[in-house]
This record gives structure tokens, C-alpha cells and sequence, in this order.
């Protein structure tokens, strides 16, 4: 970051600080420099740092954790926008838009894994077995969400990876029956999962699209049972 010579411009501070984040240099998960850091190193008053922080938690950037500092959550203000609508989106939408790119993901993702993505989506299928039969939610919903998200990253394409991510706290809603996990059963009854991951190890296309859409088709039929 560079010193900013004029004080008290708050909009020079919030394109400073999305600068830092569109680099890189600072991704989500991580905890951004101090207030008073901050001031220091921008050359700005504090009230000047904590508007264009503020600024940056209501686009949905940045979050501030009392007694803990304030960490970045998004990259794209475009992508926060999405996910708002998203979250908002009916259960049974979400699951329409989703069977276009999942069949997508699973069709790409069956002709250009690599082998160390078939191996890192072998292991969140490893964590979210193990979750279940611990009866952790919350492991589950971790587990389940990186497999999906891993698959869209394994098909090669970036923008589709970029949207499917977007669906990251609608995916965490809608993988658990909490039920079926209390008795450490899989919501997942007739294992679809293990034949999406088995045909995109055989690379096997139109496998893994079927296997994709029968997992939402299972979901559906759990909203259903729900409802």
C-alpha cells in the first residue's frame, strides 16, 4: 500500500483497501492490519479509516469480529451481490439454477481433473463419512460443501468455479437433514456422491452428469419430506 497524501478521503481509503484485496495480498479468512496500523501506514486520520472500513463490511467484504479485529470474507463485491440473492432465493430455485452447473462442473470436471484434485475431492469424502458417523453437523455441512465446491475447481473453469462459489451458505443449508445425522445416518441414501466421485475418477462424462443431478433430485425429495 501507498501513503495517501490527502487526508480525510474516505473513498481514497476504501479503493485502497479493495486494491489489497483484488491483489491478493489479502484473501478471505485473513485479519486486516489494525486501525491504528492502518492509519499509519495510509496517512489518514482514524475517522477516515473506520467510515471506509464500515464501507467494506456493508458491500460484504470485510466483517468485524468484536474483540478479535475485522477479517475479509469476499474478494468481489459482484459475488456478494449474487450471494445475497441467492440466500434470499426460494430452496426449490436454488436447486433449478444449481442443476445447470452442476451438470456443467461434473461433465468438466470428469475430462480435466488432475490427480491431486481427485485425490483432495477422495479426501472430503472421507471427512463427511467420518463426520456423519460422529453426528457433527457442522464437520458434515464442511465436509460436503468442499466436495462440491472442489468439483467445480476440478472442471478447469474458473468462471464456473467463481459462480458455483456463490452458493457456498445456500450449498451449507441444504446438505443436512439434522435427523438422518443424529442417527448417524447419510441424508445421501442412495450414495450418489460416491457415484459422482467414481465417475469422474473413470472420467466418465455422462456418468458424472447423472450422478450430479441425482443428487439434487435426492435433495429435492428431502425438501419434500421436510416440508
Amino acid at each position: 500500500m501507498q501513503p495517501i497524501n490527502r487526508r480525510s478521503l474516505v473513498d481514497t481509503v476504501v479503493d485502497e483497501l479493495k486494491r489489497e484485496i483484488s491483489a491478493g495480498r489479502w484473501v478471505p479468512g485473513d485479519r486486516i492490519p489494525s486501525e491504528a496500523e492502518l492509519t499509519t501506514t495510509l496517512g489518514v486520520s482514524r475517522p477516515s479509516v473506520r467510515e471506509a472500513v464500515r464501507s467494506l463490511v456493508q458491500l460484504g467484504l470485510l466483517e468485524t469480529k468484536q474483540g478479535d479485529g475485522t477479517y475479509v470474507i469476499a474478494t468481489d463485491p459482484t459475488q456478494v451481490a449474487l450471494r445475497r440473492a441467492i440466500h434470499s432465493a426460494d430452496s426449490r430455485e436454488v436447486i433449478r439454477v444449481r442443476r445447470a452447473l452442476d451438470e456443467l462442473a461434473a461433465r468438466e470436471a470428469a475430462e480435466h481433473r488432475s490427480d491431486a484434485e481427485l485425490a483432495e475431492l477422495e479426501g472430503r469424502l472421507t471427512e463427511r463419512t467420518a463426520a456423519i458417523a460422529a453426528g457433527d453437523a457442522e464437520a458434515f455441512a464442511d465436509a460436503d460443501v468442499a466436495y462440491h465446491l472442489g468439483i467445480a475447481h476440478a472442471s478447469g473453469n474458473r468462471l464456473l468455479a467463481d459462480i458455483y462459489a456463490s452458493f457456498d451458505a445456500s450449498l451449507r443449508e441444504s446438505v443436512a437433514d439434522a435427523s438422518c445425522l443424529a442417527q448417524r445416518n447419510d441424508p445421501d441414501r442412495a450414495d450418489m456422491h460416491v457415484a459422482l466421485f467414481q465417475a469422474i475418477a473413470a472420467q466418465d462424462p455422462n456418468r458424472a452428469a447423472a450422478a450430479a443431478l441425482g443428487v439434487l433430485e435426492q435433495q429435492e425429495r428431502l425438501l419434500n419430506e421436510l416440508d
